[in-house]
């Protein structure tokens, strides 16, 4: 069975449109104001599109530290290293990754599994389904179905993703026969994950990963656009009413104690969780961490193998 994603990329198309006119002004301000020659006016506007998001990640990096938690201290090549990757993961995201979200992941493979359950990724705030690119990949081929979901519209209430997602689950276990399957959430889809199971319960979950997922909020999120930024914020209420109301599952929980978006890094911690540290990763990168994916198929087996998971 195949499932074809209905949802609209309206992240996508809003992505591409955002290029495009980036571009346009990068070569506009090369061949008319500086008046330099086609091909160096085309290297200036690839090289504006990839200087606007080193800024944006140094922004993030800066935020971090001001608010930042104790944590293992980074040599310097280590510091560097995991700078330079959460620039790639920035730029693999936003800029090659979901403007062209169907050209890479096309349509959900949902196979029946009798030896393993089925695997719902959530991804987080202002990304699409495109961000589990490569996750989705290797648990593939590690014999793992998996299906997707994007979430829409991008900046509203978190509450309105929750049917959503329930409709999802639903979709997944009638196409794949299986009775429960299990959920994992990167940043805010962790908190769209626990949201689902406050309203729907746990009868169709068997477990819950999260990856870099903000469960006490993050000082970032107070500059974010929209209802599901200020739910992010550490304090609010919703937070506050999501841990006390929620049914208790089986839970792993994954994170970077160098993330650059969840400031203080603390707020990544969830008290009934097993958890799992990284150093030298940042937040977007997980997505693409080696090391993360080990970790990630660990939880997912856990039943089935037993975990080093902390």
């Amino acid at each position: 069975h195949i499932f074809r994603e209905s949802c609209p990329a309206m992240l996508a198309t809003l992505l591409r449109r955002f290029i495009a006119f980036e571009l346009t002004v990068y070569l506009a301000l090369a061949l008319y104001v500086l008046e330099t020659p086609v091909l160096t006016a085309m290297l200036f506007a690839l090289a504006g599109v990839l200087g606007l998001r080193l800024w944006i990640v140094g922004l993030t990096f800066v935020f971090a530290w001001r608010h930042r938690s104790p944590a293992p201290r980074l040599g310097r090549f280590q510091a560097i290293g995991m700078f330079l990757g959460e620039f790639a993961a920035f730029i693999l995201n936003f800029v090659a990754l979901s403007p062209f979200e169907r050209w890479w992941m096309g349509d959900d493979r949902l196979l029946p599994n009798g030896r393993r359950p089925p695997v719902l990724l959530i991804h987080g705030y202002g990304c699409s389904r495109a961000a589990w690119w490569w996750q989705r990949r290797g648990l593939e081929q590690a014999g793992w179905t998996v299906a997707t979901i994007s979430l829409e519209p991008i900046y509203t209430d978190i509450e309105n993703y929750v049917d959503a997602v329930a409709r999802r689950v639903d979709d997944v276990l009638a196409a794949t026969g299986a009775p429960q399957m299990i959920v994992v959430g990167h940043s805010m889809g962790g908190l769209v994950a626990r949201a689902y199971l406050r309203k729907h319960g746990v009868a169709k979950t068997i477990r819950l990963i999260t990856l870099g997922t903000p469960h006490l909020g993050s000082e970032l999120a107070r500059v974010g656009i929209g209802e599901n930024a200020r739910q992010m914020t550490p304090g609010n209420a919703w937070l506050a009413a999501l841990a006390s109301e929620e049914p208790s599952v089986d839970t792993v929980n994954i994170f970077s104690s160098h993330d650059n978006f969840v400031t203080p890094t603390s707020n990544l911690l969830l008290p009934r969780a097993r958890q799992q540290p990284i150093d030298g990763l940042g937040h977007l990168a997980m997505l693409y961490s080696p090391r993360v994916a080990l970790f990630l198929r660990e939880g997912l087996e856990a039943q089935e193998t037993g975990s080093r998971l902390k």
